[in-house]
């Protein structure tokens, strides 16, 4: 069940629907210049895509099911998935430790700084273990990535299955990309176990369905291993990274996603993960529950 005060919010404050503004955003008209940004880039991860976080793809694939933000902290969770051997391979002796100073600058594009790089936020510890966000790279990560995607319960809602072209095709959209949205693994424990685009809400075509403020910054998960799903992993991680996002990007005031309003287990985990059902917008491909989780909340949620 979603948190009680959450619920009684919703209740109380019936969320705003689309071109509504509501308390606690700023109504901003968009400059001419991110606006031109929008006219003819291919659709972005966010609302005029496939439903990528929504819930798609992060919660709804079976990341967290039915009762999963019950789950305590620290429970008896299952281990990972072993991976395949030829996985297991590629990530053998992989760094996963973020660089420092001037060689990490160095290693990672500017345009990474629309987004203060990602690729060089520390690991957290969690309730399941050591979590990190880890960018991807193609030829390590193609193949995991594509075999996730044909998962049948992710594949429903983030359309990406098929050859590896096709999640090949995705990916490089953003890393061939301008910076607005940066795809990463999920590690926990030294294992690859999710996916994640971390993308600045504020510039991308889900701008033009909400009041967005300057440095909004979006997510879009989905949990690959079936043992990981359902047993509260996906609340505890949201939490997680939105905690890395507000630590890591000083200017950014919300962490925001847009999970499909049909998709129950998603706006639960985003509810208890300590993110509010802030309105309904009409995206689309999908009638999408505006989750939002404030800087200033932050430890009150």
């Amino acid at each position: 069940m979603p948190p009680t005060d959450a619920s009684t919010d919703a209740e109380a404050d019936p969320a705003p629907h689309q071109g509504e503004a509501a308390d606690d955003t700023l109504d901003l008209e968009l400059p001419d210049e991110l606006v031109a940004l929008f006219g003819d880039s291919p659709a972005g991860p966010g609302g005029s895509g496939p439903d990528r976080l929504g819930s798609g793809g992060p919660v709804g694939s079976g990341l967290c099911g039915p009762g999963a933000d019950s789950a305590p902290s620290g429970s008896g969770l299952a281990a990972p998935e072993p991976l395949p051997d030829d996985v297991a391979q590629q990530w053998a002796g992989t760094d996963l430790l973020p660089r420092s100073g001037s060689a990490a600058r160095r290693a990672r594009p500017v345009v990474d700084d629309l987004l203060d790089s990602p690729g060089g936020w520390a690991p957290v510890t969690t309730p399941l273990g050591v979590f990190q966000l880890v960018p991807v790279r193609l030829e390590r990560d193609l193949a995991l990535l594509t075999q996730w995607m044909n998962d049948p319960a992710v594949a429903a809602f983030w359309d990406l299955a098929g050859p590896a072209s096709v999640t090949a095709a995705h990916l490089r959209n953003q890393l061939d990309g301008d910076g607005r949205s940066v795809p990463c693994v999920g590690v926990l424990d030294g294992t690859p176990m999710s996916y994640w685009e971390i993308y600045r809400a504020d510039l991308d075509p889900l701008a033009r369905h909400y009041p967005a403020r300057p440095h909004d910054t979006g997510l879009h998960l989905l949990i690959g291993g079936v043992a990981d799903r359902g047993r509260g992993v996906g609340t505890t991680l949201l939490r997680a990274v939105a905690d890395l996002v507000i630590d890591n990007r000083p200017n950014c005031p919300r962490v925001i996603a847009e999970p499909d309003l049909r998709n129950t287990p998603s706006v639960s985990a985003f509810l208890s993960a300590g993110f509010r059902f802030h309105a309904e917008v009409d995206l689309p491909d999908k009638r999408a529950a505006l989750m939002v989780r404030d800087r200033a909340l932050r430890n009150l949620l």
